[in-house]
This record gives C-alpha cells, sequence and structure tokens, in this order.
C-alpha cells in the first residue's frame, strides 16, 4: 500500500485531501508546515509527497529543494499561485508535477495514481535493463552511472544532478543507439499526466550535454537524431 504525506497549511482542505485519499486506500500522513513536512518525510519514507507552495516555517520550494537532495519520490507541488515563474521554479528544483488551486479532487488522485504507477513501472524497466550485477556501475568511456546510488561520475569526478536529468540520461543508456522521439522521452520518463510541452525534453538534453559531453555544441554521446529525437551513442 502506497504512503502519501499531504503537507498543506489550510486546515480544511488538508483533511479533504487526507479524507480522499485514504477512501482510495492509501496510508496517508499530513503536516501543516515546511519544516514539519522536512522531519515527516524522512521519518515516514513516503511514496509520493503532495506540497503546497505557500507555508509557514519554510515554503515549499525550500522543502522540495532540500528534499530532492536526499529521496527520489515523486513531488507534486498545490499552489494558489498561476504565475509561471512559480511552476517554473519548482520544476526546475525538482517538483514532478504541479496543480493550481482550486483544484478538482478526482484530478488530484487521478494525478496520484499516474505519478505513482508512472514510478513503478520505471523501477521495473530499470531492474529488466541491468545488464551488471547489484551494485556495481555502466561504465561509456569516462562516464560511469551507478543504478543503484543513482550517481554519475565523469573522469571518476561526481557530477550533480537533478532526479529528472538522471531518469532521462537512464531511460536513454537503456534503449542505447536507438532513436527516441521527444513525445516517447516524454510519456515514459515524465509520464502521460505531465503538463508540459516536449520542449521539456529539449531543456534536459541541453543540460545533460553540458555535464557530460566534452563539446556540448558537438556532442558525441546524446546526438540528435533529425526527424526523429535523440539516441545516446555512449
Amino acid at each position: 500500500m502506497s504512503i502519501i504525506l499531504v503537507v498543506e497549511d489550510d486546515t480544511s482542505l488538508r483533511e479533504t485531501l487526507v479524507y480522499n485519499l485514504k477512501a482510495q486506500q492509501f496510508t496517508v500522513d499530513a503536516v501543516g508546515d515546511g519544516l514539519a513536512a522536512l522531519e515527516t518525510a524522512r521519518r515516514l519514507h513516503p511514496d509520493l509527497i503532495l506540497l503546497d507552495l505557500m507555508l509557514p516555517k519554510l515554503d515549499g520550494i525550500e522543502v522540495c529543494r532540500i528534499l530532492r537532495q536526499e529521496m527520489n519520490i515523486p513531488i507534486i507541488m498545490l499552489t494558489a499561485r498561476d504565475d509561471e515563474i512559480d511552476r517554473v521554479i519548482g520544476l526546475e528544483i525538482g517538483a514532478d508535477d504541479y496543480i493550481t488551486k482550486p483544484f478538482s479532487m478526482r484530478e488530484l488522485i487521478a494525478r496520484v495514481k499516474a505519478h505513482l504507477r508512472r514510478e513503478r513501472l520505471f523501477r521495473e524497466e530499470v531492474n529488466s535493463h541491468q545488464e551488471v550485477a547489484l551494485g556495481e556501475v555502466l561504465t561509456f568511456g569516462n562516464l560511469t552511472i551507478n543504478l543503484i546510488r543513482r550517481e554519475v561520475l565523469l573522469d571518476n569526478i561526481p557530477i550533480a544532478f537533478k532526479p529528472k536529468e538522471f531518469d532521462l540520461l537512464l531511460f536513454l543508456v537503456q534503449h542505447r543507439r536507438q532513436a527516441l522521439s521527444r513525445e516517447f522521452l516524454l510519456e515514459r520518463v515524465w509520464g502521460w499526466e505531465f503538463s508540459g510541452g516536449t520542449r521539456t525534453v529539449d531543456v534536459h538534453v541541453h543540460w545533460l550535454r553540458e555535464k557530460i559531453e566534452s563539446e556540448p555544441s558537438n556532442p558525441s554521446r546524446i546526438v540528435t537524431v533529425r526527424g526523429s529525437g535523440y539516441s545516446f551513442e555512449g
């Protein structure tokens, strides 16, 4: 049974979320401020977090930033703001999705289930494509990818990766030398429920190239396949 942490300072909304999630047979814990969110997430290790943007003591952006350094689980941000900059910041620091208040409870539940399903399928796919023993690594020249620790090294130097950057790199590696369309990558790495467009894929590929290519402007590892998308060549 999946465990969900609800972080929302509005008592009425928090109780409504808890009630509806429990009705879907989820195990639910709920807190009302950012500091409590960090403490509870570290103790509970939930499968997904619903995280309000505007929180007392520590705002949702900072909570998301800290949690992303410690764990890799789906985070859906809840926000009363409809400002694009808030959504962009949230996604860039590691949130998987956002939903703007007021929202349909049916839509929220659907997104929760979709993210949990995508996470389960992604992990199953990672396991099914592992070509090395547990705890070992994939190596492509001076590039090393530790599947278990979710760590990337270039010339044996660790590189800081956002969760979605690692997910995208790993998916490309698993389908090495296959031309993958932007739409396919968006669906398999971000999930069909993700509200962003294929430009998201281009941006993340750009970030990956900046980190693992010797010449990002003339990439040899993640190459563009004209008319198709991208391919990882090794």
